[in-house]
């Protein structure tokens, strides 16, 4: 691939959006965990942003409870397309221990489409990095994508 077109794949650090839907913070500490100088995910281009307008990736950590279900749906629709959404510990995977609670709505993945899943309870730094080498392939994937439907489009 030439360097223009890499460019437009991938022209900036991958941004982030976390969203804590009810979970411990267990796993939000892990996240925080990652961004210090012994892991320094960083380094990898990750960079969180404040705004879900800005972001290539939701992190999402913790089952989604009723009160959170329709904020999640709306900050879902607000990150611009192509995006990755990556489901954080077994809560935000599965519901774990939660799954039967009656202010639960379920694991991430029946509210929004899930493209990662990081398993652990709670997830460690390292897991976390996985997954967002796997977010990175897929944003590549559909960014590529996007660009040869857009250019076959401007073709037709």
């Amino acid at each position: 691939m030439k360097l223009e077109n890499y460019l437009q794949v991938l022209p900036k650090s991958l941004w982030v959006f976390t969203l804590n839907s009810g979970s411990c913070n267990g796993c939000d500490i892990e996240i925080v965990a990652s961004l210090t100088p012994r892991y320094d995910i960083e380094r990898l281009g990750l960079k969180l942003t404040g705004t879900p307008r800005h972001a290539d990736v939701l992190l999402v950590t913790g089952p989604v409870t009723r009160f959170m279900e329709p904020k999640l749906r709306q900050i879902y629709a607000q990150i611009p397309d192509p995006k990755v959404v990556i489901a954080v510990g077994n809560c935000a995977t599965s519901g774990d221990v939660f799954f039967k609670s009656y202010n639960l709505v379920g694991p991430v993945d029946r509210i929004v489409p899930v493209d990662v899943y990081v398993h652990g309870c709670a997830i460690r730094p390292e897991a976390l990095i996985e997954g967002v080498a796997k977010a990175v392939t897929l944003l590549e994937a559909k960014r590529t994508a996007l660009l040869n439907k857009s250019a076959a489009g401007e073709g037709a």
